[in-house]
Order: C-alpha cells, then structure tokens, then sequence
C-alpha cells in the first residue's frame, strides 16, 4: 500500500476517490490547492502525488514541474500521476513533458486508479515489498500468492479475492455487504455467498476451520481478519 497526497479542488470528487483508495489500503492525505498540497508535501512526503490539472491557482502541471525542480536538487524522484479532464490532449501532452509518469481521465473507477499507481510505483521502483506474512501463512499481493508452511495454498480467484480484502485491514471487522460490494461487486446481494467463501477458505489456511484463529466471525455483522 502507498502513502498518497493527493490534490484535487472538487470536494465531491477529492471525498469520493480519498474513500476509495483508502478502501484499497492507501494512505491518503487530500488537499484542495496546489499551493495546499506543496505545503503538504514538504511537511510530510509521500510515495506518490496524484495531482487534478485544473486546480485554482497553481494548477497540477505547475505542481509537477515544480516537483520535478526539486528533483533536480538532489531530492528522491516523487512518482506523479495526472488526472485530467476526457479530451484535454493538450493538457496531457503538457503533463508529460512536465515530467508526469502517467495520467488518467476522469471519472474514473477506482480499482483501475489502484492498479495504475501500482504499476506506476513498480515502474519507478517504489514499490514497497508487497507481502504479509501471519505465522505459517503468507499473503504475496505482488504474485498473487498464497502459501502455508512453505507450501502453496490452492485458492479460486473469489476465494483469493476475498482472502485480500481481508488481510488488507488486519484486525478490522469488515461487513458482509462491505465484501459483496468488494470481492463480488454485488451491492446489496446475497450474503450466504460470503458465509460460503468464508467456509472454504478456513478449510484451506486455518488449523482447524472449527476452530478459526485468522478468520473470525463477528455475530450479527460480518468476520475480521486476525493476525496471529
């Protein structure tokens, strides 16, 4: 997960995508100007800056270029990615020679955004080392995989999605529409179908699914991933 300023002027959009990524992992710092958010990034650095073009005042392609200065001085080489409005070529051509490392047009989906500052980070070799491990069990998000005692735990892909979104905040209970909307993308849905999942994934990573020490149940609510 990536620590993440991210600067947009629309408190609509900034609320919406900040939940977002959070929901993912990240940790995300918003601030609503370019001049906000330089302030913020001297304060406190993060892994990488998602900058909206069209921000009052210093708008993202100037946050950037002035980003990349301070490159230039000697500083660690901040991963940057845009957003920019559907259609504006010029703005993204503008970006890039700035210095930006991706861009991506708004509206976006959140899970796409995640991926490409995934991708970005990995590129830019900042990826942090992507792997969890709990006791016997170890949870690899870079390869996509799942091992215990040393050997590899066969799991469905919804099986290993829902096995993600559960290790992603270890300790938080996490509702069954919560991992519906998330693991199936079904909101609202059956949720029998998480109860089911549940199920076969304790048979594969506990010691004794009868009696789960990772997985627990929260009654009435929804299960929590517990480190041991």
């Amino acid at each position: 997960m990536a620590s993440i300023l991210f600067i947009e002027d629309d408190p609509s959009a900034r609320t919406a995508l900040e939940l977002a990524l959070t929901r993912q992992g990240h940790g995300v710092t918003s601030r609503a100007t370019g001049e906000e958010g330089l302030q913020a990034l001297r304060s406190r650095p993060p892994e990488i800056a998602l900058l909206d073009v069209m921000l009052p005042g210093i708008d993202g392609i100037e946050v950037c270029r002035r980003i990349r200065r301070d490159d230039a001085r000697g500083g660690a080489a901040l991963p940057v990615i845009l957003l920019t409005a559907r259609g504006d070529d010029l703005d993204i051509v503008l970006g890039l020679e700035a210095g930006a490392d991706d861009y991506v047009v708004k509206p976006v989906e959140p899970r796409v955004l995640d991926a490409r500052i995934r991708a970005v980070l990995r590129r830019t070799g900042h990826a942090r080392a992507d792997r969890s491990v709990y006791g016997e069990l170890v949870v690899d998000r870079s390869s996509l995989r799942v091992t215990k005692a040393g050997t590899d735990v066969r799991l469905t892909p919804t099986e290993l999605r829902l096995l993600l979104e559960l290790t992603r905040r270890p300790g938080q209970a996490l509702t069954r529409r919560h991992l519906l909307a998330e693991v199936w993308e079904h909101h609202p849905g059956d949720s029998r179908l998480v109860d089911a999942c549940v199920q076969r994934v304790r048979a594969k990573i506990e010691d004794d699914p009868a009696e789960p020490r990772l997985i627990e149940t929260v009654r009435g609510f929804g299960y929590r991933f517990t480190a041991p």
